[in-house]
């Protein structure tokens, strides 16, 4: 942990380098409605931007030093280079400095009941199918998602309880700067090959992750995937599982899917039926991630009846499986924010089962590293869909060091019988869909970049 503490600068000015992260935006806010005084620097204007502007945060675009002169505490990503001229002037000035993680895991510190969700997928959904169905029964949390979720009408809500629900990331091992009440472990895949030397390391992280809950908390693990069963059997506190396969102290039963993918099932814990759940949004993964919300609620005292109704209310979280609108020519455009092996598949299912004559899917790979290290997995990751369009690589933190270009993936995909071409830029992404689809279509953007563009380019 970190030898400062925010504590300790209770009204001062603090200074976010990157504010217009979906995390940083929302412990900028989170600060301010504590009685901070805060600012903070990006490289470009965004409606995230725009919405601190709007909350009297002072927002800069761009980084230079002057942005940080009248400082008293600078919090800075991962993702912020050495050379970055905001953070080379806070080290210059001696300026106290602290990043987002420790920052994060300080805050969750100030509540009784925090609660981390984490795993290398759905993190964004659970968390926000848990807040709604926290606020739905009155516990007034303090909640900060990895999305936008209408339901608190952005990436955060300041409440005034014990409870603080947030995303858990392990990349660098953030989540290790936090000791919540609660962990939730959706699944453990390989990812974040930058950092991560293999999936044990990968292993050994969420473990102690796990191990930072104390005795009296919980773990709320998935029973179906080997690695998080494995935690859940080396712990001290507190576990609940869940999972379609047998043996998870929570289930779904008589699952059965409406004309749009979205499922219908009977909630299960210990065989005693829960109650009926019928979801908004679409595909199977989606009912382990309402079943990881289901338990974590309960354990936290929720009825069963509220967090029935609470899964009800979900409608989903901008950029998963977001339906954006429709194209002149008639064919439905949604977004998703896909962009592992393992997700894309997930999504492509659900997509399977929703309206359609043809599937399109655009696909922007997201970072160099990644595309490179699970570049098989990408070859065989697409199957189902009639179309592949292939984006040039998100670089995000990285620069091109390995070699790779979205060229090389889409050449490899071709090769295995898909129907895949690669296309520079957006503009002439946007005219190939617009001259090529036709009603009854489904587009699909897929990315975590800024693929999502493309969709509203088309979208009428």
């Amino acid at each position: 942990m970190s030898s400062i503490h925010i504590d300790s600068f209770a009204g001062r000015h603090v200074h976010f380098i990157g504010i217009g992260g979906i995390s940083m935006s929302g412990l900028a806010e989170i600060l301010k409605m504590k009685g901070f005084t805060v600012s903070g620097s990006d490289l470009k204007a965004t409606p995230i931007t725009e919405r601190l502007r709007h909350n009297d945060i002072k927002v800069y675009i761009g980084h230079t030093a002057q942005n940080v002169k009248d400082a008293d505490l600078v919090v800075y990503t991962a993702a912020v280079k050495e050379d970055n001229p905001e953070l080379v002037e806070t080290i210059r000035q001696g300026i106290p400095s602290i990043d987002r993680a420790s920052l994060l895991g300080q805050i969750m510190e100030s509540y009784e009941y925090s609660i981390g969700i984490a795993g290398t997928h759905g993190k964004t959904t659970t968390t926000s199918m848990l807040s709604v169905i926290l606020d739905k029964a009155g516990l007034d949390p303090t909640i900060l998602v990895g999305g936008e979720l209408d339901a608190i009408g952005g990436n955060v809500r300041i409440g005034q309880s014990p409870y603080f629900v947030t995303e858990a990331c392990e990349y660098v091992g953030s989540f290790l700067k936090s000791r919540p009440y609660m962990a939730v472990i959706l699944n453990i895949d390989m990812d974040h090959v930058d950092y991560f030397r293999d999936i044990e390391h990968i292993y050994q992280t969420f473990l102690e992750y796990a191990r930072r809950v104390p005795e009296s908390g919980y773990v709320i693990g998935c029973n179906d995937d080997p690695r998080v069963k494995r935690i859940m059997g080396e712990v001290k506190c507190r576990t609940v599982s869940f999972g379609l396969e047998p043996g998870a102290d929570w289930t779904a039963r008589d699952i059965c899917y409406d004309e749009m993918g979205c499922a219908s099932f009977n909630v299960i814990r210990h065989d005693y039926d829960m109650g009926k759940c019928k979801l908004k949004i679409p595909g199977r993964h989606n009912i382990l991630n309402a079943l990881a919300a289901a338990a974590a609620a309960y354990a936290l005292g929720v009825s069963a009846d509220t967090i029935i109704e609470g899964l009800l209310d979900f409608n989903g979280t901008h950029r998963r499986f977001e339906i954006k609108g429709k194209t002149e020519k008639g064919a439905v455009v949604i977004d998703d924010y896909a962009h592992h092996p393992t997700e894309i598949k997930a999504t492509i299912k659900a997509a399977l089962n929703y309206p359609h004559k043809r599937i399109w899917c655009v696909f922007q790979p997201h970072t160099y590293s990644r595309t490179k290290q699970l570049f098989d997995e990408f070859t065989e990751a697409f199957w189902g869909i009639d179309h592949l369009v292939i984006a040039d690589i998100y670089a995000a933190r990285e620069t091109n060091t390995e070699g790779i270009h979205s060229k090389d993936l889409a050449d490899a995909i071709r090769r295995k019988g898909m129907d895949c071409i690669y296309i520079d830029g957006f503009d002439g992404i946007a005219s190939y869909l617009k001259q090529n689809t036709e009603a009854g279509d489904l587009i699909m953007t897929m990315g975590a970049g800024d693929i999502y563009q493309v969709a509203d380019a088309i979208v009428i």
